[in-house]
């Protein structure tokens, strides 16, 4: 059979216009006497002037919204919109739970993560749980992904990977909603009470 003329199901490699006329590939390796098969290919990615585009990862947009209790500096994030283009997206479950947990260390990272240092011993000063804070359920908002976009061109399934671009940008987003809300331009995380006392 052509290559063309076979397709895989359910763990079994058949003729599309005849699925009984197939086998699994459990059946395959028996009849060989294998436990496993293995190969090793090689490949070289595509030239952008090929592909009219340039070879990219995943990218994203960030939509924060916030609270400030202007007598007591206390920041809360409200609610992120989080608009990704991984490219095709194979579970999409999986992948919004990628991007709500790059959330969560971008809110963090924005408004909790801080490394005190000992000035006179240069030692971390705050190397526990119990002295370096970290963001708790109460403290993560309701957050809405989106995947937009088509399949990559530049691989052959189409995907990219979304394990870090939950992350980027989040910081940013969050001070510029703090700008938005105070007209204060903080540069400097995480934001604390202190920066925003008015």
């Amino acid at each position: 059979a052509a290559i063309e003329d076979v397709t895989v199901t359910d763990g079994r490699i058949h003729r599309i216009t005849d699925p009984e006329q197939g086998e699994s590939y459990v059946d395959i390796l028996a009849r060989h006497g294998l436990e496993e098969l293995s190969a090793d290919g090689r490949s070289t990615p595509p030239r952008n002037e090929d592909l009219g585009m340039a070879i990219a990862g995943a990218f994203g947009a960030k939509f924060v919204e916030v609270r400030i209790d202007p007598e007591l500096g206390l920041l809360r994030v409200a609610r992120v919109v989080s608009v990704i283009d991984g490219g095709r997206i194979l579970n999409e479950k999986t992948a919004a739970s990628q991007i709500i947990g790059g959330t969560v260390g971008g809110i963090s990272q924005a408004m909790f993560e801080e490394t005190a240092t000992d000035a006179v011993t240069g030692r971390i000063a705050n190397a526990t749980f119990g002295d370096y804070l970290m963001p708790v359920n109460a403290d993560v908002p309701d957050m809405d992904v989106l995947f937009v976009g088509g399949p990559d061109r530049a691989t052959t399934v189409g995907t990219k990977g979304v394990g870090e671009v939950g992350l980027v940008g989040l910081a940013a987003a969050i001070g510029n909603a703090v700008f938005h809300a105070t007209g204060r331009r903080l540069r400097s995380l995480p934001i604390t009470i202190d920066q925003l006392m008015l």
